[in-house]
Formats: structure tokens, sequence, C-alpha cells
């Protein structure tokens, strides 16, 4: 039987190694998606920045346009466009540094703090936004 044989090859060989499980995705891969959604969201913005600066010699249009800044959901949105710029500063430094200095064991780590990065420039901003700061 060949059940039988492999049951005899273990024999004596002592406990099996615990396998560990492998996650669905990668860490890196994760840090590598959020790094091009960042930088496309920023892409998506400058054009937004552009007719803002071109509305400025215009200052009625300019007024009206700094009126509707002022909305709940436009101070989100900047809130997550100022995340976005510090994942994508902090995406690209950790791609810097693990392919430049060749630091691959501490990706993992490179990927969280970039994380705590992205997540405390958008709360600083959302802070300084409601006028909780300064």
């Amino acid at each position: 039987m060949p059940g039988a044989r492999i049951q005899d090859s273990q024999a004596g060989k002592g406990p099996r190694p615990e396998r560990r499980a492998l996650p669905l995705v990668h860490a890196g891969t994760v840090a590598a998606l959020v790094h091009r959604l960042s930088g496309l969201a920023l892409a998506i913005f400058l054009p937004v920045h552009f007719l803002a600066l071109g509305l400025a010699f215009d200052a009625e249009r300019f007024g009206a346009f700094i009126a509707w800044s002022r909305h709940p959901l436009v101070t989100l949105s900047e809130t997550v466009l100022v995340a976005a710029l510090a994942l994508h500063l902090a995406g690209g430094l950790r791609l810097l540094a693990v392919e430049l200095l060749h630091l691959p064991v501490l990706a993992a780590r490179w990927v969280a703090a970039t994380f705590a990065v992205g997540a405390a420039a958008g709360v600083l901003f959302l802070l300084g936004a409601l006028g909780g700061l300064g």
C-alpha cells in the first residue's frame, strides 16, 4: 500500500515542523499597489490644482472656488489627497531602500512604516482643516 510506505518512511524522524500559512498577498505587492494608486490619485488631482491656480487671476471666480472648497466632502477629499501624497512619498522611499540598499528583509517594516506615515499625515491634515491645530 502506498500509504503504508509513507508512514514507514516517516517513522523515527521525530515530529514534523508545523507549516505556516503563506499570506494570500505579499506585503510588497500591497505596497506597490498602494504606491501606484496614490500616484494615480495625485495625477488626477494635478489638473484640478492647475485649474484652481488659473482661477486665481479672476478674484470673483477664485472666491467662489475657495467657498466651494470649504465643503466637508472637499475637506475629506483633501485629507485623502494629503494621505495619498504621504503614502506615495513614503512608498517611493521604501522602494529606494529595498532596491538600492538591498534591504528586502526589512520590507515588511517599510510597508508598515509607509502606511503609518500616510495615515499620520492624513490625520494631521484633517485636524488642521477642522481647526484642531493652530
